[in-house]
């Protein structure tokens, strides 16, 4: 019993401050933290060594225009003179993820720009990373989790048999949740006082909800959605968020600017390199439904493309059929990458079609004639001798 009691006396240190408001105006901004003890400086100097590899590791995206953008999506979200503590690094990773370091290190993958639709969503995105920051939940978690390992020391000595620890896990979790939805309506707030529209952070978890269920059908998986959290989840569930942020917006929800034309002129550049590594991670499912969200009834050829360089991959008789059809819809509608014809090549050779598969690697080797694979596909199509 003491061990609840020990647990729940935290937990209401820990989960005590609401969000009853939770769209009144930001907070006065103050300066970035400075560690003042020697635990604290410790785990800077760790962010800041963390910080020096990631900045030379070949996973980051070394595009000044690209940067450029996402510190000035910030900048706008979070004002001025609070995002000039901060410095954004895009990593090389087809997944949705971003994060944030008590020294202002803030990690953004390209799997979440690939998925995001407009600008108000990249604020949401960086200005719930920036609440982090902002309201010091490192730092706060770093406290956290040396207040529990002394406890945890301490009750191994005096009750070996206690429950306490496993109430000190509960609590863990449940205050990295609570870090996570104050982090959630914290980059609301930036969003609905920079005039993005509101509605867009809401909607960001709708679009990833959906495609976790695609890739469960695809991977013949049963779907569920759940408002509560798991005892060991850290995060709050996709639908409790989506949920929450759709009320937190309100009746001005739809008001205010997506700026949809400036994050797809940014993203132009890296969309077919972003594409390319969505298909490597084997989701059908997931990825098909991404395209389509992509697409929005207007398929481009960059993402016919892709689909094409899905089906392929895939491999069923069926999906070599679809895939020569998206690829040739691609070649009809503008696309110049040489991977369509050599995509296209591939799947007629596969589905039997073999003057016509030849023909177009043909082509595929006449566009890309420093290609690494020359060798192989001019041995396919029966021209080993081609230089």
């Amino acid at each position: 019993m003491a061990g609840w009691i020990i647990a729940a006396v935290l937990a209401g240190a820990a989960l005590g401050a609401g969000a009853s408001d939770r769209l009144a105006p930001l907070p006065p901004y103050g300066t970035a933290y400075t560690p003042t003890t020697v635990d604290e400086r410790g785990l800077w100097q760790q962010a800041d060594e963390a910080e020096r590899d990631l900045r030379d590791s070949p996973a980051v995206v070394r595009d000044a225009a690209l940067n450029a953008y996402l510190t000035k999506v910030l900048c706008r979200s979070v004002g001025e003179d609070r995002c000039r503590g901060v410095r954004i690094y895009v990593v090389r990773a087809p997944v949705f993820n971003a994060s944030m370091t008590p020294n202002g290190m803030m990690v953004v993958y390209t799997g979440a720009l690939l998925r995001l639709r407009d600008e108000a969503e990249l604020a949401a995105l960086l200005g719930h990373e920036f609440g982090h920051f902002e309201m010091r939940h490192g730092l706060k978690t770093f406290r956290r989790g040396r207040a529990i390992g002394d406890i945890l020391a301490w009750t191994s000595v005096i009750s070996p048999y206690s429950t306490l620890p496993v109430s000190l896990i509960q609590l863990h979790f449940a205050y990295s949740r609570a870090q996570e939805t104050e982090a959630d309506l914290m980059g609301l707030r930036y969003l609905s006082a920079a005039g993005y529209r509101p509605l867009a952070a809401s909607r960001m978890w709708e679009r990833l909800m959906a495609e976790d269920d695609a890739t469960a059908l695809g991977r013949k998986r049963h779907v569920t959605h759940h408002y509560a959290a798991g005892f060991f989840a850290d995060h709050p569930t996709e639908l409790a968020r989506a949920t929450y942020l759709r009320e937190a917006a309100g009746a001005d929800g739809e008001r205010g600017d997506d700026s949809r034309d400036a994050f797809l002129t940014a993203m132009r550049p890296w969309r077919a390199s972003f594409l390319a590594d969505q298909i490597k991670l084997n989701d059908f499912g997931g990825s098909e439904y991404l395209l389509g969200e992509l697409a929005g009834g207007q398929w481009t050829p960059d993402l016919l493309l892709t689909r094409g360089e899905l089906y392929r991959e895939r491999g069923n008789p069926r999906d070599l059929v679809s895939a020569a059809q998206f690829y040739q819809q691609a070649i009809d509608t503008g696309c110049t990458d040489p991977i369509a014809w050599r995509g296209l090549g591939l799947s007629l050779l596969r589905g039997q079609q073999e003057a016509a598969g030849r023909a177009a690697l043909k082509t595929y080797l006449e566009r890309a004639p420093q290609a690494s694979d020359r060798a192989a596909m001019a041995m396919l199509i029966g021209e080993g001798g081609v230089q």
